[in-house]
């Protein structure tokens, strides 16, 4: 390996690791942004949020590792022209793309692992990390009781305070309400004061009560001759009384993962190829069973149900008639129903408008049912699209970045950093926008996806192209001039 290669590849790797954990830390905080209600005040471990902040990350890496290779890119060729180390290469015969090819093969290897990780090693994490949130969506929160508002984490009571001094965790005006005996309000208790605290196990909550009364009401059976119930009312005073609750529900329940192994983004290509195939045959069954159903409904009726053709058709012409032939007839309908009696056309009327309502439910139902296929059908549809897109964006923006790098002529994270984010959200937009056409049923799944692409493509190649013919396309003073002339011009043409 040549030195300079081994210049421009230890320039590179630097940079690259550096962004790539940065960029993986930007999309993790504003994915927990997203979902940071769920995950507060839920008394979670932290082997827990470990657990579910690396599954996080590593459903970022396809994400995170085009951006990556656009901002290393765009510091190490920008640093090599602004220290004029480029100038010296192009100075020995040394062409742009000569000086590009290490990293450019450094930029394939990252795309082709790019798509092994989001293949194989994707789906797998997305599983884990979806399946964990959703445990830590359903786990219920620490029990936090407020003042004035009766609460109801605890299953089988409901409880209340009056106040609670924030020094001495006292609580004062305390109503318990008793619901484990799923009777309703048979039992209260009433306290003046008392103290709330967890067990050591966290697994039962410890009150005790002062200076209070507990109600309860005791239900008998009906007696043998009366038809009415007796409720004998206990009534119990108390200056201390210990209470114990055992805390149902508040520990993370883990989930069985194959309740979720089924959605798109947990399948990898050829499992996602099975569901695509398994929903186009659902959705020609559905087609064809509607039309069946349709032409049976509307073609295969009886037609000598209410007419019958001894009233259409005079007897000359009936007796000319072969009957083992099929003939066609023309027969105008108006005439048809004038031949009826007044019952026939009720009946027709009424058998009309029962065949027209049931034809419309019978649409309804399929044109829902075809929706929401085509819609699942599109989602497996976007993900493989997807799977290719972004493998294949590493090199587009290697192709992007190094050459706008080398004609910027800044390094550092200036710069570079405000053109990387500028171009990724170009392209994240105008993917997007795809997405949702395709989505939507306006664009086929390849065109949808494959948009941003085909429209970066012929920006890196003429990038690439300025950059290896030294062009000044980022100086602003070659667009003044250009537009001096330009005005120039239009005045000569004007005085014409």
């Amino acid at each position: 390996m040549k030195k300079l290669h081994l210049l421009v590849i230890k320039s590179f790797v630097g940079p690259f690791i550096l962004t790539f954990f940065f960029v993986i830390f930007i999309l993790l905080m504003q994915f927990l942004w997203k979902y940071i209600d769920d995950l507060i005040g839920k008394g979670l471990e932290m082997s827990v949020i470990s657990e579910f902040l690396l599954y996080t990350s590593a459903s970022l890496v396809p994400m995170a590792l085009p951006l990556a290779v656009l901002l290393a890119s765009l510091m190490t060729f920008g640093n090599l022209a602004e220290n004029l180390e480029l100038l010296a290469f192009k100075s020995s015969g040394i062409s742009l793309v000569r000086i590009m090819a290490p990293v450019m093969l450094i930029s394939a290897c990252i795309a082709i692992g790019a798509f092994m990780f989001a293949n194989f090693v994707m789906p797998v994490t997305n599983l884990k990390m979806r399946s964990l949130l959703y445990d830590i969506q359903q786990q219920r929160p620490e029990l936090t009781i407020k003042p004035g508002v009766f609460d109801n984490n605890l299953e089988g009571y409901s409880i209340r305070i009056g106040s609670r001094d924030t020094k001495t965790s006292l609580l004062q005006d305390i109503l318990i309400f008793d619901h484990t005996k799923k009777q309703g309000n048979i039992r209260v208790t009433v306290a003046d004061s008392g103290y709330m605290k967890m067990s050591a196990d966290e697994k039962h909550l410890l009150l005790t009560l002062y200076n209070g009364h507990t109600y309860e009401e005791m239900q008998k059976q009906k007696k043998e001759k009366k038809h009415i119930k007796s409720y004998p009312h206990q009534r119990e005073h108390f200056e201390h009384q210990d209470l114990i609750i055992e805390m149902t529900g508040f520990g993370l329940n883990r989930t069985d993962e194959n309740l979720f192994r089924n959605a798109f983004s947990m399948l990898n290509i050829g499992q996602l190829h099975h569901f695509e195939d398994s929903l186009t045959m659902d959705l020609d069954t559905i087609l064809n069973d509607f039309q069946r159903t349709i032409e049976r409904t509307l073609v295969d009726k009886p037609k000598t149900m209410l007419i019958k053709r001894r009233k259409i058709l005079p007897d000359s012409v009936r007796a000319a008639m072969d009957r083992d032939t099929m003939t066609v007839e023309m027969l105008h309908v108006d005439t048809l129903y004038s031949q009826l009696s007044k019952l026939e056309q009720r009946r027709a009327i009424t058998q009309a408008i029962t065949y027209a309502r049931s034809n419309k439910s019978i649409t309804k139902s399929n044109v829902g049912t075809t929706e929401w296929k085509i819609s699942k059908l599109r989602r497996y549809q976007i993900e493989i699209q997807r799977k290719y897109t972004l493998s294949l964006l590493c090199m587009i923006f290697f192709f992007i970045g190094a050459p706008l790098g080398a004609i910027i002529r800044k390094g550092g994270l200036g710069m570079p950093v405000i053109v990387s984010v500028l171009l990724f959200l170009i392209y994240y937009v105008i993917s997007m926008t795809g997405e949702k056409f395709v989505r939507e049923d306006i664009l086929p799944p390849f065109v949808g996806m494959w948009i941003s692409t085909i429209i970066l493509i012929p920006v890196s190649i003429l990038l690439t192209y300025k950059a290896a013919n030294d062009s000044v396309i980022m100086n602003v003073e070659t667009y003044f001039l250009w537009a001096k002339k330009l005005w120039q011009r239009v005045q000569k043409r004007s005085q014409r």
